[in-house]
């Protein structure tokens, strides 16, 4: 209502809460849309799990079960949907969620058909039990679909997936690559810890072809930041698989006990993240 839609490199709302400050957007948003004060409070304890995400065979509180799943890159058909569904049917769930990281979620299973339903999911290569590439890898859509974007998104990402879990099989550390097809962020590249941001970028050849503005270490949650942007760093979508296998295999190599991507990659000399 109040915002830029109309202008491609403003076309966010952060654009608006700069502009207005947060005390003004925050009353905005209580007295026109909300129509209730927000609640304010302490802040949340650090959560357990680094993945947030609802991928695997969880319990519910009435005792059954959930099956979260990963499609590639969040792509999912028609005729796959249909397919979902049914096998949704089958196993007595009449529910199914998608979530904000591209997954989705089978509800209300009992606990003796969940293997078999995993197994459903399996063989339409929607696995509830995927590599850290397949788990952590989302794109916004791209230019396939998007008048907006500059660059391949979606494909571009699946076929990174695929490259990843066959250069590093037992890479299994929590990791988030998001790519996104230009500057407005879909994909929320700045608070992933391998962010992706799409523009035509010059070769060895001197050629312009597509590629990626990269940014490396951002966080949700506690420790919540923005990624880190490394002077002149740009790869072309072909360099892609060399230069996350490259940064991936340093973080490997230099990490300390315990310590996440993100936080290695902030503290990192430039020469590792290059």
């Amino acid at each position: 209502d109040y915002g830029y839609r109309r202008l491609r490199n403003r076309a966010r709302l952060k654009f608006l809460v700069a502009d207005w400050g947060a005390e003004k957007f925050r009353q905005v948003l209580e007295d026109e849309y909300l129509k209730r004060k927000l609640i304010d409070g302490p802040a949340p304890e650090q959560p357990s799990q680094q993945w947030r995400d609802h991928i695997g065979v969880h319990r519910q509180k009435d005792g059954r079960f959930y099956v979260g799943f990963a499609p590639r890159v969040g792509r999912v058909d028609g005729a796959t949907i249909t397919k979902i569904a049914d096998l949704a049917e089958a196993h007595g769930s009449g529910r199914v969620r998608t979530t904000v990281e591209q997954k989705m979620i089978v509800l209300d299973v009992e606990e003796d058909k969940v293997e078999s339903l995993v197994e459903g999911l399996e063989a339409l290569d929607l696995t509830a039990r995927p590599s850290s590439f397949r788990r952590g890898t989302m794109a916004c859509t791209g230019i396939e679909f998007c008048k907006l974007a500059i660059v391949e998104t979606k494909q571009r990402g699946a076929q990174l997936i695929d490259e990843l879990e066959r250069r590093l099989p037992d890479f299994d550390e929590p990791l988030t690559i998001n790519l996104n097809g230009c500057p407005n962020a879909c994909a929320r590249i700045q608070v992933a810890d391998i962010g992706l941001k799409g523009q035509l970028v010059v070769n060895s050849e001197g050629e312009q072809v597509e590629g990626y503005q990269v940014h490396l270490g951002g966080a949700l949650g506690l420790e919540a930041g923005f990624g880190r942007k490394v002077r002149g760093l740009k790869v072309t979508s072909d360099e892609l698989p060399d230069y996350i296998e490259r940064v991936l295999k340093r973080f490997q190599a230099e990490r300390e006990d315990g310590e996440r991507f993100a936080t290695w990659a902030a503290r990192a000399d430039e020469e590792a993240l290059s």
